[in-house]
């Protein structure tokens, strides 16, 4: 499930300085190294961090914070479009159009695609789907979406739902008054209805990308 900016950059941090030290910080080091405004809000994002399964930690013990093999499984993951996106060409060339269904005339072009289109928002990230809830938006298990955070959606886009602050879905947004209705695209599947209260928006899709090797 994916983290908020402010839990990408707990984890982060946790990361290098185990890194760099050999130990995890204390949460005096954590709130002073993030600029956070005391140490409740650290224990905030660390419970949090752990309903996530990103951190473990033992009570009543001092620099107990573990990173979990999941969240070090994910991030090797996300690696590979990291470095695309960093080192990769930053545009590669638009020759035309390809038809899908009757062939249509092929007509060279000199236009290129850039990834800057897509990729250029720092606040973009990557998620890898699981589950066949939007396969009639050709959106299938194994792809990956790109998204654009934000919480500021209209009617219809597909976004990145957090509900009851535990557990994340990638569905249509509908807004029916006192409630949103986050409506898969399988018909064999039925919506999901949540308080406006107990939802967090926590991005739209950009592009889906899919590898066939």
């Amino acid at each position: 499930m994916p983290l908020t900016k402010r839990q990408k950059e707990v984890m982060e941090f946790i990361t290098e300085f185990v890194r760099d030290n050999g130990y995890s910080p204390s949460y005096e080091e954590l709130a002073s190294g993030l600029k956070l405004a005391s140490v409740a809000t650290v224990h905030k994002h660390i419970s949090s961090l752990e309903a996530k399964q990103y951190l473990n930690r033992a009570y009543n013990q001092s620099r107990s914070l573990q990173v979990t093999n999941r969240y070090l499984q994910e991030q090797r993951r996300m690696e590979p479009i990291r470095h695309a996106a960093q080192h990769g060409p930053a545009e590669i060339p638009l020759l035309g159009r390809i038809a899908a269904g009757a062939p249509i005339e092929s007509v060279a072009t000199d236009a290129s695609l850039r990834f800057s289109d897509f990729t250029g928002n720092e606040g973009t990230f990557a998620l890898e789907v699981r589950g066949d809830s939007m396969v009639e938006d050709h959106i299938c298990s194994g792809d990956f979406v790109l998204i654009e955070r934000t919480n500021s959606v209209r009617n219809g886009e597909i976004v990145v739902a957090l509900v009851d602050g535990s557990e994340t879905t990638l569905k249509r947004y509908f807004d029916e008054g006192e409630r949103v209705r986050l409506q898969p695209a399988n018909s064999e599947m039925k919506p999901i209805y949540v308080d406006k209260l107990q939802l967090e928006i926590q991005g739209k899709v950009l592009a889906v990308l899919r590898k066939y090797r």
